[in-house]
């Protein structure tokens, strides 16, 4: 049985070859390439690759926000890849925001060349932030709310 941090690494592979699939203009069926890379059928790498790829559009407006004069297009194509998968594992699964940052830098460590690790690790950094200070705001309305009533 493959370990997260395994899975992750096919997740990405996955992801960017979709992406070159795309770019390419080569039909594609994501079941077959999910097979293609893993073993066994998991649900974790599922929910990944189908969140990651249906959310794309989400996930790069996301991150070009957060990239400060840049866009994700100019990141490799692997630089992309562990990004994009970041930010849909940090917003919509359970997995701890410090693991998601790890886990991203550890890909990026053996994937990207510095520069581009440490605008992934700039970006999910601005991206928690983002979460704490959100969460801080909706907690002091709810504490307000209730001191009122």
């Amino acid at each position: 049985m493959a370990t997260r941090s395994e899975l992750r690494e096919k997740i990405m592979i996955i992801i960017y070859q979709v992406e070159l699939y795309k770019n390419n203009k080569i039909e594609y069926n994501l079941d077959d390439i999910i097979k293609d890379n893993v073993d066994i059928e998991n649900e974790f790498v599922k929910d990944m690759v189908y969140g990651t790829t249906t959310y794309v559009d989400k996930i790069d407006e996301l991150a070009n926000k957060h990239l400060n004069n840049w866009s994700i297009d100019r990141l490799d194509s692997m630089g992309r890849a562990i990004l994009r998968m970041s930010i849909y594992e940090m917003l919509y699964m359970d997995t701890p925001d410090l693991v998601v940052i790890n886990e991203a830098m550890e890909l990026a460590k053996k994937y990207a060349d510095d520069s581009v690790r440490k605008m992934i690790n700039a970006v999910l950094d601005s991206l928690i932030n983002e979460k704490d200070e959100s969460s801080t705001v909706e907690t002091e309305e709810n504490n307000n709310e209730e001191t009122t009533e």
